[in-house]
């Protein structure tokens, strides 16, 4: 019965995404490459970029401009940007919402938005807790292996964000099962939950608050290597 509910859990989820999801690929800006979303930006214009809760950005331009001040006041955002984006800052887009920004001389918007994909469920930890004891999901973890010797799930299979799109062929048997994802607060899990999807997985269950979460409400996880 239990193992019942959690595939209805994920099936009422997927038929909700299924109803509201639209032609993402044409609305979200740029393109995941080693974990970050690279936003092409024109520094002479106003920019709109759409991109996903938990998304880690990188701005890429003209090499002409050369260094550009990047400030996203709402969220407390400021720095200098290089035109190579793996020179460049990143930064964390939390929350959903529409957050306007400058570049140099420019000016634009930044709409956050939730993943919504028919083969993808955002989960709570109880849920989640109840999905690994019925389901028993392949669970990945893509945060580093730092962090992964501090606290982590039993039975959890690293392959950090960063080294997912270059790694993903490790994963290949599990494309038809269930895979459950977590990182430490729920962003990098949505960003590796995007690439999977993309790749044609199958179920995905996201841990929505990550596994500090999971620990703070009295489930099981071990620390060390």
């Amino acid at each position: 019965m239990q193992k019942l509910c959690s595939l209805f859990l994920f099936v009422t989820l997927a038929i909700s995404a299924t109803l509201c999801q639209a032609d993402d690929e044409q609305l979200v800006s740029g393109k995941i490459i080693s974990g970050y979303r690279i936003l092409d930006v024109d520094p002479t214009r106003d920019n709109l970029l759409t991109v996903y809760r938990g998304d880690y950005i990188k701005f890429r331009y003209p090499k002409e401009f050369s260094s550009l001040t990047f400030s996203l006041p709402e969220l407390k955002y400021k720095d200098t940007l290089l035109p190579e984006p793996e020179k460049a800052p990143f930064f964390k887009m939390k929350a959903i919402g529409t957050y306007s920004f400058t570049l140099g001389n420019a000016s634009g918007n930044i709409t956050v938005v939730d993943l919504v994909r028919p083969n993808y469920a955002e989960v709570t930890a109880d849920q989640a807790a109840d999905i690994l004891n019925n389901l028993h999901p392949f669970i990945l973890d893509v945060r580093t292996q730092k962090e992964y010797e501090e606290i982590h799930i039993d039975g959890t299979y690293l392959i950090p964000i960063q080294q997912l799109q270059a790694r993903i062929d490790e994963l290949e048997s599990k494309k038809h099962e269930n895979i459950f994802i977590y990182c430490a607060t729920g962003n990098r899990s949505t960003v590796a939950s995007k690439i999977l999807s993309d790749r044609g997985f199958k179920r995905i269950y996201n841990l929505r608050y990550g596994v500090y979460d999971w620990a703070r409400r009295g489930h099981p996880y071990k620390t060390g290597s």
